[in-house]
């Protein structure tokens, strides 16, 4: 029978660090949010091997008094509460008071730090194995400096689960970016392996402001975003929406704060999700950068280690607000029919000729072929911003009939001229989908079957047909390449820019030839010749996504 005994304090840290030290970008993230505690104004980041080798934060905050700094390493030990009700409406990024003790017990951690009143600095070292911190003289502006290294070094079987080294680095980044975007107020500057990666400085007022969202995020995101902002019933929501158009085939480009802390919270996720229900397709998944103000009090964020997870106290409350503020700012969105304008139409023409919006009598001819003399993207809404001045370009120039009058002849056929009103007798001779009928707002084929009437997006059987093809010579000989006459460059986020270079060859084969130019800039070269017809840049931005 096994007796109960104490932990000692080395193992009690370690298995603590196993909750919220998981990898480099996890002590990046603890180490940054005591620096902004702190008031720092400017924070430097410098790593080497995707901070597993070495992970340094220094700041110019207010620093640490000599006599904290071996306290500063204890668990348990903090300078943001004192007593149970600070905790109730604390607004300072920590408060457990363990993340340095945790992150010293599987690191070769060095602590530097001065006060402003101090005449020197002073240091603090400690390992895994040796907890007893040495205290020593060293030379520091004010602020603080925390240098991390050979982290895992004495617990192997955690190192054998961080990944390659870009990897890690790239987690590590969009912890520093996620932070950057919850201060505008602090400067931040990333360098790895000697190179700067990241600079972004201050950012004080509007202009600013909307510059360092689009370091992160990307300028296409700002140039496509709605900015809101509405206070209501002590609740302040402002930021930047995404418009309908420009979503995301992944949960990437999401950023939600509550009073300045980063969360990923299943309530605001349902109210975002509501309010895009009823405009974006299914598994797409929309932008934004948003910020929600609230009263500290009524908003629990104690309820996991690392604070990814919060707790309202009038959580309907909170979700309809978030519901309502989104929905009715999409609702100022608008989609407008870039139909061209009819020409004029011969009483002869029977169904053939049709302008949007017009209906004819069944004729000798379907309508699958004469609404492809109307390319298909004309159907494509452009979203425009009431009160905004955004509109999103439109989609896919028009396809050429041509090129798809004998696919769409596969799903429609002519109804015959001589019996009008009835359908033919032999049933297997009926496609699929019915005789095409008339042509709606340039938008819609209206076509009758034998169980009724049939109305398909002209748009979507496009996009169906191109598929399929795409499916069939991919599955062949591979997609062939169209080279463009005068190459296109786009702006990217360094991230989607990064992208693109490691997935070279599989771009290749999906006809594509991309080359980089800068950080996030590329040069298109190629696009598949199936879609040659398509906007270079759209399509390779929605490939990247």
């Amino acid at each position: 029978m096994s007796r109960i005994h104490l932990l000692s304090p080395r193992l009690a840290n370690q298995i603590a660090a196993g909750e919220v030290v998981e990898r480099p970008a996890s002590v990046a993230k603890e180490l940054l949010e005591n620096s902004l505690d702190s008031g720092a104004r400017r924070i430097d980041v410098e790593v080497e091997q995707g901070g597993v080798k070495l992970l340094k934060v220094r700041d110019d905050g207010s620093g640490i008094a000599p006599d904290d700094l071996p306290l500063a390493l204890a668990r348990h030990a903090t300078s943001k509460i004192r007593e149970l009700e600070d905790l109730e409406a604390v607004l300072s990024m920590g408060f457990r008071g363990e993340a340095l003790a945790s992150i010293s017990s599987v690191s070769r951690l060095t602590l530097t730090s001065r006060t402003a009143d101090a005449d020197q600095a002073w240091q603090v070292e400690t390992e895994g194995r040796d907890m007893a911190p040495r205290v020593q003289p060293a030379a520091h502006p004010v602020g603080t400096s925390v240098e991390v290294r050979d982290l895992f070094f004495n617990t192997p079987a955690r190192r054998k689960f961080l990944r390659a080294e870009k990897t890690e680095f790239d987690h590590l980044q969009e912890v520093i970016k996620r932070l950057a975007l919850a201060r505008f107020d602090v400067g931040f500057h990333l360098r790895h392996n000697g190179k700067t990666v990241l600079s972004l400085h201050e950012a004080g007022d509007e202009i600013s402001r909307a510059r360092r969202v689009a370091s992160v995020c990307g300028p296409a995101f700002l140039e496509q975003a709605l900015p809101i902002e509405i206070e209501r019933g002590g609740l302040r929501l402002w930021g930047w929406v995404g418009l309908p158009t420009f979503s995301r085939s992944q949960a990437d480009l999401q950023y939600f704060y509550v009073n300045g802390r980063m969360v990923r919270d299943k309530l605001v996720a349902h109210a975002v999700r509501q309010a895009y229900r009823d405009v974006l397709f299914n598994g797409r998944h929309p932008t934004f950068v948003l910020f929600l103000e609230i009263d500290p009090s009524t908003v629990d964020v104690n309820v996991h280690p690392t604070k990814h997870e919060v707790r309202f106290r009038d959580s309907r409350m909170v979700h309809d607000f978030l519901y309502g503020t989104l929905h009715r700012a999409l609702a100022d969105v608008r989609p407008e029919d870039q139909v061209a304008a009819p020409a004029a139409i011969s009483p002869m023409s029977r169904a053939s000729g049709l302008a949007a919006g017009e209906f004819g009598p069944q004729g000798e001819m379907g309508l699958a072929a004469s609404v492809l003399e109307t390319p298909v993207a004309n159907a494509q809404p452009a979203w425009r911003g009431a009160g905004a001045g955004y509109q999103q370009p439109a989609g896919n120039p028009g396809v050429p009939a041509a090129e798809t009058q004998a696919a769409y002849r596969e799903y429609f056929a002519p109804l015959p001229a001589a019996s009008p009103a009835a359908l033919p007798q032999e049933q297997g001779d009926i496609p699929p989908l019915g005789y095409a009928v008339a042509q709606l707002k340039g938008v819609y084929i209206l076509a009758e079957n034998a169980q009724g009437m049939v109305v398909v997006d002209m748009h979507a059987a496009h996009e169906r047909i191109t598929y399929e093809r795409l499916k069939q010579a991919m599955a062949s000989e591979g997609l062939r390449g169209q080279p463009l006459l005068v190459p296109e460059s786009i702006a990217l986020s360094q991230r989607e820019a990064d992208c693109a270079e490691e997935h070279g060859e599989w771009f290749q084969r999906l006809g594509f030839e991309l080359q980089r130019l800068g950080e996030e800039t590329l040069a298109i070269r190629q696009i598949p010749a199936l879609l040659k017809q398509a906007e270079a840049t759209q399509l390779v931005r929605d490939v990247l996504a």
